[in-house]
């Protein structure tokens, strides 16, 4: 039997840059694929359906919540977010590697059922920072902003239970780490047992 794909799960506050984060990943490494979630929020500019996420009603989210089609699925800042079940499983058994950029909440229905995941939670440097980063958008309200930054505090508490934290302070600087991180647990025991068992047999 293959090699399981490995799933590494990113989570952050609005505005830490994990999605920038996540994008270059996909391109250093040719064996990481990037899950594409379900959400009913409208898309931002320059975001392709298909490609950044499923743009889909609220309707058809809540068919899909019905018939148990998301791995993990939460409300987030009024919008509705989800990640397939069918393509998690099929991609994983397949041997493909993945990262899914989720919230705290998706990511704790994961760790229960995914629990040999990788969680890797990406923090701002401070909320001077993390405000600016917002504001820089200019795709948000003033209280939108407030609201994301209010929020901002629960999230980054929920990080003292992931496998890995890393400070987007200056940017290459925190995409090293995370490529660190995906080159060491593809080195991880548990995941090269199958490598070594298959050496031993070869030399009986």
């Amino acid at each position: 039997m293959g090699k399981e794909g490995i799933i590494y799960i990113v989570s952050a506050p609005s505005g830490a840059g994990k999605t920038s984060l996540c994008n270059e990943l996909i391109d250093i490494f040719p064996d990481l694929r990037h899950s594409v979630s379900y959400t009913t929020r409208s898309p931002r500019p320059g975001e392709r359906d298909g490609v950044d996420y499923f743009f889909v009603s609220r309707g058809q989210f809540d068919g899909m919540v019905r018939a148990g089609e998301f791995a993990e699925w939460a409300e987030v800042h009024g919008n509705h977010y989800g990640t397939a079940l069918r393509t998690l499983e099929e991609n994983r058994a397949r041997g493909i590697n993945q990262i899914l950029d989720i919230d705290c909440q998706g990511a704790r229905q994961l760790r229960k059922s995914c629990g040999d995941a990788v969680f890797i939670f990406i923090l701002p440097p401070d909320f001077t920072e993390l405000r600016r980063r917002l504001e820089g958008r200019n795709s948000d309200s003033s209280s939108v902003i407030e609201a994301r930054l209010r929020v901002a505090v629960s999230e980054m508490k929920e990080s003292a239970w992931y496998d890995y934290v890393v400070v987007n302070d200056v940017f290459p600087e925190a995409l090293e780490k995370l490529k660190s991180i995906i080159i060491a647990e593809q080195c991880r025991t548990s995941r090269v047992t199958g490598t070594v068992e298959a050496l031993l047999s070869g030399n009986d």
